[in-house]
């Protein structure tokens, strides 16, 4: 039987599944689907046009689900969907998609957001993400599966954050973060190869050889070009999955704008003009 507390609020509209719990105080909007063992923490809010999977718990004061950020915005129906095993932390917000902007933004699963992260419209994250304190995404943002991002990182908008990367807490990402690799500072700029978070992952060590191979000869070494670059080390480490992957997202990042790959989808429409 679902656990709701007499002082939550629940829209008609509202689909929450029998095992889920609803605390003291929560507010669950129209059109908020909640899947099996869900828990909203006292109060919490699910505002609208929400889909969440199981297993997900929302902290207290977190607000899921609400409208975008994005003057563009106007009203239009746009979604947000979770899916299973997150951990929302206390004063999140994540909010709906736009228009404009492809209408969803999607959370993968076993993710964990700690305290004031704020992660913006039609933004994309992955699996087993950590987004530590006051983490906060521009809208457009993807991040890869296993990303770690540190305490107060601030991340562009359209920026790509890569597989298994991890960004130290205070670094300002205005461009794409290739996968595998360690950023810090204002900007961020790729300090060495991802080394504990991919033994974490359990890869071997010609896999961590390949990484560090790739943060020396991209990073490190001066002269020759970029493309240049890339292909010696596809010629190198041709079986190379890890290698792959990087010039994979170091070839898509010279085909973007301002190093974000995912700019050129960008198609802002003209504002239209205030009146006063």
């Amino acid at each position: 039987m679902t656990k709701i507390h007499p002082t939550a609020i629940i829209d008609p509209t509202a689909v929450i599944a029998p095992s889920a719990e609803i605390g003291a105080y929560c507010v669950v909007g129209a059109r908020v689907s909640i899947g099996e063992d869900c828990v909203l923490r006292p109060h919490s809010q699910v505002v609208q046009m929400t889909r969440m999977g199981r297993g997900n718990t929302v902290h207290a004061f977190a607000v899921i689900g609400g409208d975008p950020q994005d003057l563009k915005y106007h009203g239009e129906p746009t979604w947000l969907e979770i899916g299973d095993d997150n951990q929302v932390r206390e004063y999140c917000s994540i909010h709906r998609g736009t228009g404009n902007g492809g209408g969803l933004t999607r959370i993968g699963s076993h993710n964990l957001f700690m305290a004031c992260t704020h992660i913006a419209h039609d933004s994309i994250v992955g699996n087993h993400v950590i987004l530590a304190n006051n983490v906060m995404l521009a809208g457009h943002v993807h991040i890869e599966d296993y990303a770690n991002v540190g305490g107060a990182v601030g991340i562009h908008h359209f920026a790509r954050i890569g597989f298994c990367s991890f960004v130290a807490g205070m670094s300002r990402c205005p461009k794409d973060v290739p996968p595998f690799m360690l950023l810090e500072g204002n900007p961020a700029s790729v300090r060495g190869y991802n080394h504990v978070g991919m033994s974490r992952l359990g890869m071997n060590e010609s896999e961590l050889d390949a990484a560090k191979e790739c943060y020396k000869r991209l990073f490190r070494t001066l002269g020759g070009s970029v493309g240049e670059k890339v292909a010696g080390l596809r010629a190198d480490f041709a079986g190379s999955a890890v290698v792959a992957r990087i010039c994979d997202a170091i070839a898509q990042e010279g085909g973007g704008r301002n190093g974000r790959v995912l700019e050129v989808r960008r198609s802002d429409d003209k504002r239209a003009p205030r009146t006063l």
